[in-house]
């Protein structure tokens, strides 16, 4: 199972919110590409990064700060946030992003994401945000009249890497996660499932773990992983199946 720390950038800072309000930011590092630097050297073989302004604008906005994190670590990065067009995904694949999420578009262009998909296999992920069991789009400021699954299903089986399910309610308030949720989730679906929102603990890592044969290929950690609430190394070693110290 993979352990994904998230650097979400707002303003070209690396900043954690609740519940996805803007207003809520709580700016970690001044410079992200030091942040990267930080998970590489506590042995980290992915990131999550998330544009987070580009989220709400529909289009890249802190993307110096994207192109100096992939100038500044060898991981490899997927990364999300108002990535809307074949252009502007054929942009980040072509500078090294390794994987490109897509949220709005799912909903807004299906097509797009499986045609990408298509040219790209394994590099383009789902991002699929719940609200009370909606799924949240532009940056999490609409709530679409669609659920989860039904979203999730139209894109078995057309070379998507994987799903990144966030549950909106938990994220960024340390509250822990509903890993039996996020695993009856990836029971019904033929694409891995990584989870996110509310991973507070080891606890939280742990009980993912025990659904990694039911399909949950990873979890994204934040504001637990800022705050020193979770060791990186421990969540590592609990992530790839090690016994905990």
């Amino acid at each position: 199972m993979i352990l994904f720390p998230a650097i979400d950038l707002k303003d070209g800072k690396c900043v954690r919110l609740v519940r996805g309000e803007m207003a809520s930011a709580t700016i970690f590092n001044d410079d992200p590409a030091s942040q990267a630097r930080a998970f590489a050297a506590a042995g980290f073989g992915w990131l999550h990064v998330v544009d987070l302004n580009g989220a709400i604008a529909g289009r890249s906005v802190n993307g110096a700060a994207v192109a100096a994190i992939r100038e500044a670590v060898d991981l490899n990065i997927q990364l999300g946030g108002g990535i809307r067009d074949r252009a502007a995904i054929e942009h980040w694949l072509g500078i090294g992003i390794d994987r490109v999420v897509l949220g709005t578009a799912a909903l807004r262009d299906p097509d797009l994401v499986r045609h990408a998909a298509a040219a790209h296999p394994d590099r383009i992920v789902v991002a699929i945000d719940a609200r009370d069991g909606r799924v949240a789009i532009e940056g999490w400021v609409e709530t679409a009249d669609i659920g989860v699954l039904e979203l999730a299903h139209r894109f078995e089986d057309c070379g998507v890497a994987a799903i990144i399910h966030t549950d909106i309610a938990r994220d960024g308030v340390l509250g822990g996660i509903d890993a039996e949720a996020v695993a009856a989730l990836a029971r019904q679906l033929r694409m891995p499932v990584i989870a996110s929102g509310g991973v507070a603990s080891l606890a939280d890592i742990a009980a993912l773990k025990e659904h990694e044969d039911g399909g949950i290929a990873g979890v994204i950690c934040g504001r637990a992983l800022y705050d020193g609430r979770i060791d990186p190394r421990a969540a590592l070693r609990l992530a790839a199946g090690e016994p905990r110290c």
